[in-house]
């Protein structure tokens, strides 16, 4: 297949020096559009992993990540030609990625309700976890941060799906509230409101659960529940405002 081109020795900043489309968006889409096989291969090297880790916070398990990203970009490759100008290439990927793990929560909904994964039990099984920098820490520090992660993720997957995306792709993902509507095709309004919303539900179903943990802040993010100690909110994150009633 076309992605397996991608040798584990080119990096994505190689890849990127090599070629020039990093500044040239509407040059990279022209080059997809005509079926440039290296073309591909940059789009995959350059977004695969953040497209890998948006698709794992929304389905949480890396086996099922990774075949449902191979699938985000094989729904790139077939639809490029239906791209519009103008568009962000990445909120497009992005939109594909949320439509597809979604796809995939249903199909488990479906057909996996009463099967349980071996591996579930296994706390270390080899899962991608949600990025935490740990520089210097303790064995100590280490198992604790693991521990804390660990909550954070259960945490998330109980916020309900319509607002969990919206978390995801803001505070884990660092999109503006702009890109964040557009994936979602939504008001930036209604995405400031599902993102107070929210974080709140994960703020209360985090409280409990990390007994052994300082408390968290006021203005906790998932991000900021993964590192205590961390600076405080920006002035964007903090003025969001109550959210307004109803489920928008």
């Amino acid at each position: 297949m076309w992605w397996e081109s991608r040798s584990e020795a080119s990096t994505v900043s190689e890849l990127a020096r090599a070629l020039p489309w990093g500044q040239d968006e509407a040059g990279l889409v022209s080059e997809l559009q005509a079926g440039s096989d290296t073309a591909f291969d940059w789009l995959v090297t350059y977004y695969h992993a953040p497209v890998f880790n948006l698709v794992y916070r929304m389905l949480g398990d890396s086996a099922d990540a990774a075949d449902t990203t191979q699938e985000v970009f094989l729904k790139a490759f077939k639809g490029i030609r239906g791209f519009r100008r103008g568009s962000s290439l990445k909120t497009w990927l992005y939109r594909i990625a949320i439509r597809e793990a979604l796809n995939q929560r249903r199909w488990w909904s479906r057909h996996l309700k009463k099967q349980t994964s071996i591996d579930a039990a296994d706390p270390d099984n080899g899962q991608r976890r949600m990025e935490l920098e740990a520089i210097e820490a303790t064995p100590h520090e280490l198992y604790a941060l693991h521990e804390l992660q660990q909550t954070v993720q259960r945490g998330l997957a109980r916020v309900p799906e319509v607002f969990r995306t919206a978390v995801v792709l803001r505070d884990l993902e660092g999109l503006s509230y702009e890109e964040v509507a557009e994936v979602l095709e939504v008001s930036v309004g209604t995405v400031k409101s599902r993102i107070v919303r929210g974080r709140r539900a994960l703020r209360e179903i985090l409280e409990p659960l990390l007994n052994g943990h300082a408390a968290l802040p006021h203005n906790a993010t998932p991000r900021r529940a993964l590192a205590h100690g961390e600076n405080a909110p920006s002035p964007e994150d903090t003025e969001l405002g109550p959210a307004q009633g109803g489920v928008r």
